[in-house]
């Protein structure tokens, strides 16, 4: 353990005369029943315990009835239709759908709480003395409190005071943990001296620190005048590893805040250098430091970062977006007007009535992702753990026998889709007991038996606009099974072509070598997202490739009376420019955006004519 030695340095009371740090962390019997909740991005399972009760203890089984009635209640609420005014990748999209699909909440136990308070003053030697007594908790009481002051952004002086207690009682001896949660306080609530003298207490004691207190040290440095020994520290920092983001962020934001222009500009491109990418604070400083400057050079880095956002599908958020305009309308003579507005899905700004980009891949990068996806998920990827290259090959000749499919559909994955208990009678004089168990029952069977009849009902509305259709299926479904029935199996292979699969084989890669096989104009229907598959592919340009492909082919299906899916966006939503106007999507701040997702907002900016 690293300590320090406090005699000789400086005196405590003018070493401490005047945040949390980051990482910082203190006899019967039952039926069990598993309930399959097909419903959400992910499949679950509710368990119920039953417990045996006498006729008399009437309450537990009425809470189980309640519960059963609960779960068909919930089953006719998830069939409300997601606004036909997003896309299944619009942001939020994600958060209305777990919304409507609500798990169970397992209520935890509260955290057990240490039985002291945290001081709110600062304490003399006894008060700490007497406060460490009462500590009833089995962690060290000094690091116990320290972290627990970081946490909760206790007062600098507060601090301050437990430090000197641990120094008196060690012979001026403090731990390095303690040293470095003080360091956080002082740099949150910006307490520039004191950041300064600690500074200087690990630069004499410490040849090297760990990763943590060098970032604070250098975020605390770059709002005092010793801000370029932030640079000192960077250059430590490379002798054993790489910056991170926020080092180059925190350095960045100390060359402008000291008008070092040059520097910043080279912090940056090292930091580009590292294949790191910028922290969008970072692109903002820039935006916010070049309202004051008039120099077509710096103009142009600028319209560099709004290019890199593009070529990186990079979305500002809400503040950064009001940097942005607040820059290009400060401009002299350029009369660049900027709006905040959405885009119609026909891709058409409301704000200045131009056209987006297509959300299509041209041929050549259709043919190009098409060839690495073959290659890395379909022949290089990890599918034959739940295939074989024999059914493989079997599947791709089948392929190739068939004419080009409009529409390839997950089968399996399409009748989990909407699962709904039917409503079933039972004789009310039943015990409870029986009432329970024959909800559950009737939930089960019922879920089993709608599967295929929903995916019939898909299939048969698509057929009917004369679409190629192909159902990837498993071998299971042809069995004679109360799910699959094979009169409505056969009516499912009289409108669209099948391909069954061996039932432990996954649909994925099928879905893909069809959809991609059969041209540009096919589309898929599946709710799985294909994250999986997209990290199979390992440079950026194909994974970003990959999503705009998928936004523009992936069906969702948002209704099943009657069958309704959700609009494929025709645009890209990526920053772009036509010379005399910029389209920038940017994050609204009261959105949950999930990776897969993209905004919903723009910044319009166009020149005044």
């Amino acid at each position: 353990m690293m300590t320090f030695w406090f005699t000789g340095i400086r005196s405590l009371p003018k070493l401490w005369k005047s945040n949390p740090y980051l990482g910082l962390g203190p006899g019967h019997s039952y039926l069990s029943l598993c309930l399959k909740d097909y419903y959400g991005i992910r499949n679950q399972q509710q368990w119920f315990s039953l417990k045996a009760v006498s006729p008399q203890n009437t309450k537990a089984v009425n809470l189980l009835i309640s519960k059963a009635s609960y779960l068909r209640k919930r089953d006719e609420d998830s069939n409300k239709q997601v606004s036909s005014d997003s896309h299944l990748f619009a942001a939020g999209a994600a958060k209305k759908r777990s919304q409507m699909n609500p798990h169970r909440e397992d209520h935890a136990l509260s955290p057990v709480r240490n039985r002291i308070q945290l001081p709110t003053r600062p304490l003399n030697s006894e008060e700490w003395d007497k406060l460490k007594e009462d500590f009833k908790g089995k962690a060290n009481f000094e690091s116990w409190t320290i972290s627990q002051m970081a946490h909760y952004r206790s007062s600098i002086d507060v601090a301050k005071s437990l430090l000197a207690w641990v120094a008196a009682k060690n012979n001026g001896i403090v731990g390095y943990d303690l040293l470095v949660r003080y360091l956080y306080l002082c740099v949150f609530h910006k307490h520039i001296p004191e950041v300064v003298d600690v500074y200087e207490i690990m630069k004499a004691r410490y040849k090297r620190l760990e990763p943590g207190g060098y970032t604070l040290l250098i975020q605390g440095l770059i709002h005092s005048d010793r801000w370029r020994e932030a640079l000192l520290l960077l250059e430590d920092i490379k002798k054993v590893m790489i910056p991170s983001k926020k080092n180059y962020n925190d350095c960045i934001e100390g060359a402008l805040l000291h008008q070092d222009i040059n520097l910043a500009w080279s912090l940056y491109q090292e930091l580009l250098g590292h294949n790191l990418i910028p922290m969008l604070k970072t692109l903002k400083a820039f935006f916010d430091f070049g309202k004051n400057i008039t120099d077509d050079q710096y103009s142009n880095k600028l319209l560099d970062i709004l290019l890199y956002l593009r070529n990186n599908r990079l979305y500002p958020d809400e503040s950064f977006a009001h940097s942005i305009k607040t820059w290009f309308e400060s401009v002299p003579g350029e009369k660049w007007k900027g709006q905040f507005t959405t885009i119609r899905g026909s891709g058409q700004c409301l704000g200045c009535g131009k056209t987006m980009e297509s959300i299509r891949l041209s041929p050549e990068d259709y043919e190009f992702l098409k060839g690495k996806i073959m290659r890395d998920v379909i022949d290089g990827g990890d599918q034959y753990k739940k295939t074989t290259p024999q059914e493989l090959e079997r599947f791709q000749n089948f392929v190739k026998c068939c004419p080009p499919f409009d529409i390839v559909i997950d089968g399996l994955n399409v009748a989990k889709m909407f699962p709904k208990a039917r409503e079933s009678q039972v004789n009310e004089n039943a015990p409870k007991i029986e009432v329970f168990l024959h909800l559950v029952y009737s939930y089960i069977v019922s879920t089993e038996k709608r599967a295929l009849h929903i995916l019939l009902n898909v299939v048969s509305q698509l057929a009917k606009q004369n679409l190629q259709l192909l159902v990837l299926g498993r071998k299971h479904m042809l069995t004679q099974h109360s799910r699959w029935r094979k009169d409505e199996m056969k009516k499912l292979q009289k409108q669209a072509s099948c391909f069954f699969a061996d039932n432990i084989s996954a649909d994925d890669p099928f879905l893909l070598y069809a959809t991609l096989h059969s041209g540009n104009h096919c589309k898929f229907i599946t709710k799985d997202l294909m994250r999986d598959h997209k990290a199979c592919l390992h440079d950026a340009k194909t994974q970003v490739l990959f999503f705009k492909w998928q936004q523009g082919h992936q069906l969702a299906i948002v209704n099943k009376f009657p069958i309704t899916f959700q609009h494929i966006p025709s645009y890209d939503t990526v920053v772009q420019t036509t010379g005399d106007s910029w389209h920038i999507p940017y994050d609204e701040d009261l959105v949950e955006r999930y990776s897969y997702e993209v905004p919903t907002k723009w910044l319009c900016l166009h020149r005044k004519t």
